[in-house]
């Protein structure tokens, strides 16, 4: 599912909205959360999970074509963690 996509099924589904204000209205909440991941803030959204951004330390790394060691840099990583009911909602039969 794309960006596009996601602004269709908005504009069907909640009705009132033109495809413009839709895709603005999508493009807020991206931006929301966009900002508060940069600032090291977690995002709780309540039945789908747990947005976090966890500090990844330097790390040893080899190249995998001509097998020398590297220092991998210590980076920034965004992880999903997501809710019992959305678990439950991917696993019904």
């Amino acid at each position: 599912m794309t960006k596009a996509d996601i602004i269709d099924r908005v504009c069907d589904r909640v009705g009132g909205f033109s495809k413009k204000e839709a895709a603005d209205l999508v493009e807020k909440v991206f931006d929301v959360m966009k900002c508060t991941l940069e600032t090291g803030e977690k995002i709780k959204i309540s039945g789908f999970g747990n947005f976090v951004v966890r500090d990844k330390a330097p790390r040893p790394g080899r190249n995998p074509q001509t097998g020398t060691e590297i220092l991998i840099d210590a980076r920034r990583v965004l992880t999903f963690k997501p809710s019992p009911v959305l678990k439950t909602a991917l696993n019904e039969e």
